[in-house]
């Protein structure tokens, strides 16, 4: 069975539940709302924020809906999709994305990286946005550098926003001892739970009206379940959901109902 042949059987002008859309076209759900605000303000604050939540949350839909509003004659992007890049990886990194080239020496790179970050601040009036993704997978080493940066002019100000971004591990990582004055610097955090059985009937409905269908394509029976059995996670809701079209558009039947949905939730969570 071809994506064409579904899209045709449904309608649809697009298929729903993809992960391409457009910061205006995601569903505004209260976690999302919730994580969106709270970023905006860490980046206002040039504060230093965690947003935790378990896999398939939304947290990296938030940030980039979050990160879309900003001004880019006032802000800095520094992007790390993944941490595993040691001590060293990680001021090489904030060098090069603010326009320099990492010093040889590492004390030297260590003192480059905290000049960097003032000086996209004092002399071009820009902060700097450090979004860390998988923020999880951090080492010790790696957050006592980044305590490092922020403790910038004797604690009065810092030059920059660092957002960590990551599993709920990452929250009983800091909490440990050693990290404990990093633990302090934290001025936000916010752990995304799960959509509402509401938001997720919502949610559903939107991603099928952005697909080009205005009446009801899941029943309730089976939005019910795909919440019950997703927690309410948006991918896992996604998941389901084209697995439900797919078993519906199987059967030849113009509803997706329970049965539809119990045969995603067997396929899906099947081992």
């Amino acid at each position: 069975m071809s994506i064409e042949r579904l899209q045709a059987h449904y309608g649809f002008t697009r298929m729903p539940f993809g992960r391409d859309l457009a910061p205006g076209m995601l569903h505004r759900h209260h976690s999302h709302g919730e994580a969106a605000a709270r970023i905006t303000w860490v980046i206002q604050q040039r504060a230093l924020g965690i947003i935790t939540g378990e896999v398939g949350a939304g947290k990296t839909v938030a940030v980039r809906a979050a990160l879309a509003g900003l001004d880019p004659a006032r802000h800095t992007l520094i992007y790390l999709p993944n941490p595993a890049v040691g001590v060293r990886g990680l001021h090489a990194h904030i060098v090069t994305a603010l326009g320099g080239h990492p010093a040889y020496q590492t004390a030297a790179l260590l003192a480059q990286t905290a000049d960097a970050l003032a000086a996209e601040a004092d002399e071009r009036g820009r902060t700097a946005v450090l979004v860390i993704d998988e923020a999880h997978l951090l080492e010790p080493a790696q957050l006592e550098a980044l305590r490092m940066l922020t403790n910038h002019d004797m604690d009065s100000t810092s030059p920059f926003a660092a957002l960590l971004v990551g599993q709920p591990t990452l929250r009983r990582m800091i909490k440990h001892g050693v990290l404990a004055a990093l633990d302090q610097r934290v001025a936000l955090k916010y752990a995304m739970p799960g959509m509402t059985a509401a938001e997720t009937a919502s949610y559903l409905k939107h991603h099928v009206t952005l697909a080009g269908r205005s009446d009801t394509l899941f029943s309730d029976d089976a939005a019910a379940l795909i919440h019950t059995s997703s927690r309410g996670y948006p991918r896992a809701v996604n998941n389901l959901a084209v697995t439900a079209l797919t078993a519906t558009f199987g059967a030849g039947k113009a509803i997706v109902d329970e049965s539809a949905a119990r045969a995603a939730v067997a396929e899906v969570t099947a081992d």
